[in-house]
């Protein structure tokens, strides 16, 4: 609703997303479309499909935002190009090979092409100033962008942050459904977001262990995992919850903060004030 939007105009600052939306990137997955069973045609599933769950799409779009799902068969330059933001999305564990440790056994599902792209996509979207919010696998990635690395299973890794009673890995409750809280330190973004303390939900086996080059770990759960993750001086956020999934509490401040920053990057390309996209190897 366009009230909601215009009683969020102090996080948002003076350019209005409701006349001029931002477009956000979402990133997702790639499976065979035989995932689909009978929704497809026997004769096509073979073949592939792109996806991400709704909620990502649904949360931009109730901040003021302009989703459209990115697929990987494009230069991630030429997409950060014509892009305002980016949420990377959750999905399976990052290759530890990315960020130089063997496999242990219980690392998850890895998706190698993903990585791969996702990686890319971050080095050129920060080069460029591009808006990043990272979520469950996303923060990871944007820690493993950085230099940073994982915890690659906390029950196993790290048991005493498993029984701690902050509940990481909570499969056995919906996906709305809170089960614990996070801390921000004071004077942070997420903390301005946020406030002091949030309830969030969890649907994680893995996070942040070594932080990656210059990022801040701003929020923690009651048993220390990193639970969100900023770098000063650019537009970069990462969350280990998902809010997009909290129904109740939408427009979500995160969200919005992209959105907010996003269409900050419009503006400033309408007056020629815009960052030049830069290349940059990984």
């Amino acid at each position: 609703m366009v009230v909601e939007l215009t009683d969020m105009a102090e996080v948002r600052g003076n350019v209005d997303p409701v006349r001029t939306p931002p477009l956000i990137g979402l990133t997702g997955r790639r499976w065979p479309a035989s995932v689909l069973g009978d929704r497809v045609a026997a004769s096509i599933r073979a073949g592939e499909v792109d996806l991400h769950f709704a909620d990502y799409s649904r949360a931009v779009a109730r901040a003021g935002g302009l989703p459209v799902g990115l697929s990987r068969d494009a230069p991630v330059g030429a997409i950060v190009e014509r892009i305002d933001g980016v949420v990377l999305s959750g999905g399976a564990d990052v290759d530890p090979s990315r960020y130089g440790e063997d496999r242990s056994p219980q690392c998850g599902t890895v998706e190698t092409e993903r990585d791969a792209w996702e990686l890319a996509l971050v080095d050129a979207a920060m080069a460029a100033g591009v808006p990043l919010f990272g979520i469950c696998r996303g923060i990871q990635v944007l820690n493993v962008a950085l230099g940073g690395t994982l915890i690659q299973d906390l029950e196993t890794e790290r048991p005493y942050q498993a029984g701690s009673g902050a509940g990481h890995q909570r499969d056995d409750v919906a996906r709305g459904v809170t089960v614990h809280s996070v801390t921000f330190q004071p004077g942070s973004l997420a903390a301005s977001l946020y406030g002091t303390l949030c309830q969030v939900n969890s649907l994680h086996h893995q996070a942040v262990d070594r932080l990656g080059a210059g990022l801040v770990a701003s929020g923690h759960a009651s048993d220390g995992t990193v639970e969100v993750l900023e770098l000063p001086g650019a537009p970069v956020l990462g969350v280990q919850w998902h809010p997009e999934m909290l129904l109740d509490a939408q427009p979500d401040p995160g969200f919005v903060w992209l959105v907010a920053r996003a269409s900050e990057r419009v503006a400033a390309d309408r007056s020629g004030l815009a960052q030049p996209a830069r290349r940059r190897g990984r």
